[in-house]
């Protein structure tokens, strides 16, 4: 049997948006003065950070018109990837949460997920040069939600096709300034440690139901 008599079909997949947002420049400049400064007088909550500056999830109330564009943006973008139960668009009343991550020389954030939300997002306001050097680490790291189970039972094998092979193993996004993506809020992701001698600075969100919704 040739290979055009056999019909593929990916099953499970896990959906991942990415859009560079227009006006970046400007709206980075901005956001860092903020986020630096609410850095400078506010100690990090933790968090998943490692050895970086997680801000308080509140950034809505004192990011400025930047944040206001950004989540915006990955509301807009999220409705768009949202469909009813029935598989109908639908345009729900996103609740929102959202914070700062700094990520100096040698920081990370640990693997987690963000439960009681739908979508997750991030958005790059500085990439402390990891967009035009690899060498210097920085990367979201995202985990296949089967867990290692492919690479287990056949470690040598892979699926054909355009995802296979991250089966088992991990993705990763390299930071770029301007960049907002989304992942499904239960894919466990981390950031690799950052070795570069800047910072790393992005905005991260949550879209969930309000209760009763």
């Amino acid at each position: 049997m040739s290979g055009t008599d056999v019909e593929v079909k990916g099953l499970f997949a896990t959906p991942v948006a990415a859009v560079m947002l227009p006006g970046a420049e400007q709206r980075n400049a901005e956001l860092t003065e903020i986020i630096l400064q609410r850095r400078a007088r506010q100690p990090s909550i933790g968090a998943s950070s490692i050895g970086g500056w997680h801000s308080t999830r509140d950034i809505v109330e004192w990011g400025g018109e930047g944040i206001a564009q950004v989540l915006a943006a990955g509301r807009s973008v999220a409705t768009q990837l949202t469909a009813d139960r029935h598989g109908n668009p639908i345009k729900p009343d996103w609740k929102v949460e959202a914070w700062a991550n700094v990520i100096g020389p040698g920081d990370s954030n640990a693997c987690h997920y963000h439960p009681g939300s739908f979508w997750s997002g991030t958005y790059y306001v500085a990439d402390g040069g990891c967009a035009d050097d690899a060498s210097l680490g920085g990367e979201f790291e995202m985990f296949d939600p089967r867990g290692p189970s492919p690479m287990m039972h056949a470690p040598l094998l892979k699926f054909a096709g355009e995802d296979g092979l991250s089966a088992g193993s991990a993705q990763t996004i390299r930071p770029r300034p301007g960049l907002l993506f989304l992942f499904p809020s239960f894919l466990l992701h981390a950031v690799r440690p950052y070795t570069g001698a800047s910072l790393r600075i992005s905005i991260a969100f949550n879209l969930g139901l309000y209760p009763n919704s």
